[in-house]
């Protein structure tokens, strides 16, 4: 830090009650965080009062905050204690497995990281101004200096910012690419617009898809704010559950969460609601920053063809469009993401292993799966359902 920098004390704080909401959010959606609502003050102590994070599911909120001596925040770190490796989307089982099987203990590991939430974002937040830098870096080395004084084996920043991802990589952390899929707005103003930009194949398959959805004889719609009542919630937690349960077989959210949620961040959702006769079948829950929309959950109670697509994607590309947002995040996983506009792009994740036996191998296996990644974002391309320059 520059000469003149105040002095800044860190300290673990084990719940956002003891942080103001305006101090968290000044330094959690400041510029460059694209006002991404899962970082805010608002989501996460959702998670806290609605008990989605806690001993229960073995999320322990163990947030790291940078105070100058007056109190003022001057950075953050959301940052949990774990004793497994689920709801995270960047597997470290087999790392886990590994130490363990040569006589270490993997768990507990710190996790920096929004709970259950594989949604892009910075981990490092810090007060715009002149000392920014210094705070980050200043609480880079705390986080590798807990884990070494509490046996802790590692630490892992998940999903975090690119500019966050070297910044990790400068301190000696390792670091790893991952890769989701993104729909980009290309100045569309309308559907059709998006659909002109498709091969012609892609296109009519698209258009098919929405019209087999519209002979189910559904009406789907996205909600938002005052528009969303108390019977959605119920409607969209059985969907949550649903899938939940045949996916991950214990769901984190409480019930509890999406009532917090609807009256805390009501403005930042989008619920896509899916009825048949009046009667809700299936429904998908998205949150919009200041220019992305971040798809999150989906569910359904019937089965009906391409109400996935519909709910997930289409609706929510017809949404940005309409509202002016330049892109849809649409989360892990899913190759047939492609065909419908959603690009393959990289994520990445830094770690500190604090076992230099340990930490030799994991970077030798992540210089080995770091080009496996590349390659692999580059080959997807070509599935790309754009039309090219000829056609």
């Amino acid at each position: 830090m520059p000469d003149d920098s105040p002095t800044i004390g860190l300290r673990v704080v084990e719940s956002l009650s003891a942080v103001e909401a305006e101090q968290w959010d000044a330094c959690a959606l400041a510029p460059g965080s694209a006002g991404n609502p899962f970082l805010s003050h608002r989501f996460l102590k959702a998670l806290e009062d609605s008990k989605s994070v806690g001993r229960r599911t073995g999320w322990q909120p163990q947030y790291l905050l940078a105070e100058t001596d007056d109190g003022t925040l001057q950075g953050a770190v959301p940052l949990y204690m774990k004793g497994h490796s689920q709801g995270e989307y960047v597997f470290d089982h087999g790392w886990a497995q590994a130490f363990e099987r040569a006589g270490g203990r993997y768990y507990p590991k710190l996790q920096a990281a929004v709970p259950f939430t594989p949604v892009p974002g910075p981990r490092l937040f810090a007060r715009p101004g002149p000392f920014e830098d210094g705070v980050r870096d200043a609480m880079i080395d705390m986080l590798a200096k807990i884990a070494g004084d509490n046996r802790i084996s590692s630490v892992h920043a998940t999903f975090c910012t690119e500019a966050d991802w070297k910044r990790f990589g400068e301190h000696g952390w390792l670091l790893r690419l991952g890769q989701q899929y993104h729909w980009h707005n290309a100045g569309y103003t309308c559907f059709d617009d998006f659909l002109a930009a498709l091969a012609s194949r892609k296109r009519k398959g698209i258009r098919k898809e929405r019209e087999a959805v519209r002979r189910e004889g559904l009406t789907v719609r996205a909600l938002t704010g005052a528009e969303i009542k108390p019977h959605h919630w119920d409607a969209f937690f059985a969907f949550y559950m649903d899938t939940g349960g045949r996916k991950w077989g214990s769901p984190y959210l409480t019930r509890s969460f999406f009532d917090i949620l609807g009256n805390t961040m009501a403005d930042k959702v989008v619920l896509v609601m899916a009825e048949a006769d009046g009667r809700p079948v299936g429904g998908a829950l998205n949150l919009k920053g200041d220019d992305t929309l971040y798809g999150r959950y989906w569910g359904c109670l019937e089965s009906h063809a391409f109400l996935h697509f519909e709910a997930c994607y289409y609706q929510a590309i017809d949404y940005a469009i309409t509202h002016g947002l330049q892109r849809v995040e649409a989360g892990a996983q899913g190759d047939h993401k492609i065909q419908r506009g959603y690009v393959p792009v990289p994520t990445f994740s830094a770690h500190w292993v604090v076992d230099s036996g340990f930490r030799r191998a994991i970077e030798d296996y992540l210089k080995r799966e770091r080009p496996a990644v590349e390659q692999e974002i580059e080959g997807l391309k070509q599935y790309s359902p754009f039309r090219k320059e000829n056609e």
